[in-house]
């Protein structure tokens, strides 16, 4: 490797050093504790040969079926201190590490990261031989889908990505805004005819989408199956949606379904619904712990997308080591779930249902705000409060004074004043772009009231 990667590899060297077991700290929201039995406390050896594959039916492609989502990136500010930008040093590390245990799918978008992800991924997967890995992006035209901007959109990923082929080609979160949306998106403008073009011509190796949305809209554009020959679909699947899925979502169970009946590939995103499934309540927690008490919570919804023997590759935007090692252990090799265990997780979805939270999957199609709310960081933190126990209910409970402070001042932490959720003017522009269907504004004033009644109370 040249030297200018040797920076670098002095820093995987320390790791290895170290065992493969020196991890990057998860954020923890503060004033809200953080459990001793956390979500990644696995700490059993990763074997580096041990990966379980899936072959696409379609093509051979032997794909690894832990597959690397390059949406949570880790970033640093930037040199001038006025945003935040991605820290390509640890990125590269983490896919350095994720191919070194043989994970070899990458799945980006022109719209991660604020745009920087494409370019990112192209600079750590750059320095490996391009039949090393498979490269998925997105054709991301939500606001301006003309034939023009969508062409150049799909141009411009092949620049940024620097390759002359994509493996694995989606049109990104179909459903949102319903069929005429989806029609005017790829239809009218011709764009679907271009890509099969394209995917004819060998610049696209595998066409594809991914699905947010209604059933009306999932079963007319799987019905094109029969003139487009779709080579794969991704679609949102984990113990709670495969029957409990919310909002405007469908369950997955008829989603993977009606894709097995067509022997379609299925990609799997938001394993653990945007993390709230390796930060469940304690007392879910507990219990999960108890099945299988050296596995990590996480691992549990990782297990259930992977047993499905029609995925192809579930995807984690992995930002820390630490994530990265868990799934890599619960893929080296796969412990595919008894019958007990898919009843167990059914059991444990019916009690997850009790718990109040906001299904916020921090996936960031909100942003920016035009009002400069952080409206993920809002809504993590009173996730986060609500699953660690941590909620203050009543001013009669005993514990009520200690977690009224614990909130109020980790919300003040975690989420700057000028962004918290009081300046939100309910202008509603975030609610299309959000693909769990959140009324955000709505929530944004809910948590507002919930703060400024926490506030009357007398000072602590």
């Amino acid at each position: 490797m040249e030297n200018k990667h040797k920076k670098n590899i002095d820093r995987r060297d320390f790791l290895k050093v170290l065992g493969g077991t020196a991890v990057a700290s998860a954020t923890i929201l503060p004033g809200c504790k953080e459990r001793k039995d956390s979500a990644y406390t696995a700490t059993t050896e990763i074997p580096t040969d041990q990966m379980t594959y899936r072959t696409n039916p379609g093509n051979n492609d032997r794909v690894s079926l832990l597959g690397y989502g390059m949406m949570r990136l880790p970033l640093i500010p930037s040199p001038d201190g006025t945003h935040d930008t991605i820290d390509q040093e640890a990125v590269n590390e983490l896919v350095d590490y994720a191919i070194a245990h043989g994970v070899n799918y990458f799945d980006t978008s022109p719209v991660y990261v604020q745009g920087g992800s494409e370019k990112s991924t192209a600079i750590a997967l750059k320095r490996y031989p391009r039949d090393k890995y498979f490269i998925a992006t997105k054709l991301s035209n939500f606001s301006n889908f003309t034939r023009e901007n969508s062409i150049a959109m799909y141009r411009q990923s092949f620049v940024d990505l620097q390759v002359d082929y994509i493996d694995y080609y989606l049109l990104h979160s179909i459903g949102n805004g319903g069929i005429e949306t989806f029609r005017a998106r790829y239809i009218d403008n011709g764009i679907i005819d271009f890509l099969l073009e394209e995917r004819k011509a060998g610049r696209i190796r595998n066409l594809g989408f991914s699905f947010h949305g209604t059933q009306d809209v999932f079963d007319e554009v799987l019905a094109m199956h029969e003139t487009v020959h779709w080579d794969f679909v991704q679609i949102q699947l984990n113990y709670v949606d495969w029957r409990h899925a919310s909002g405007r979502n469908v369950n997955a169970e008829y989603l993977y379904a009606e894709l097995e009946k067509r022997h379609i590939p299925a990609i799997i995103m938001e394993p653990l619904l945007g993390g709230r499934l390796s930060n469940v309540h304690d007392h879910i927690a507990a219990k999960l712990k108890q099945r299988k008490p050296e596995s990590s919570v996480a691992s549990w919804a990782f297990r259930f997308a992977g047993s499905f023997p029609g995925v192809l590759t579930v995807l984690s935007g992995m930002t820390y080591m630490e994530h990265l090692q868990d799934n890599l252990r619960t893929y080296s090799p796969l412990d595919p779930l008894t019958p007990d265990d898919r009843e167990f997780l059914e059991e444990t979805a019916q009690l997850m249902m009790r718990y109040p939270t906001i299904p916020c999957n921090d996936c960031k199609y909100c942003m920016p705000c035009p009002y400069g709310l952080d409206i993920p960081g809002i809504l993590l933190h009173f996730n986060k409060c609500i699953n660690e126990g941590n909620m203050p209910a009543s001013s009669q409970d005993e514990n009520y004074r200690k977690a009224r402070r614990a909130f109020l001042i980790g919300y003040d932490r975690s989420v700057p004043k000028l962004r918290q959720a009081n300046h939100c003017i309910g202008c509603g522009q975030c609610n299309p772009h959000c693909p769990q269907s959140i009324d955000i504004p709505k929530e944004m004033q809910r948590i507002d009231k919930f703060v400024e009644d926490l506030k009357q109370e007398k000072e602590f």
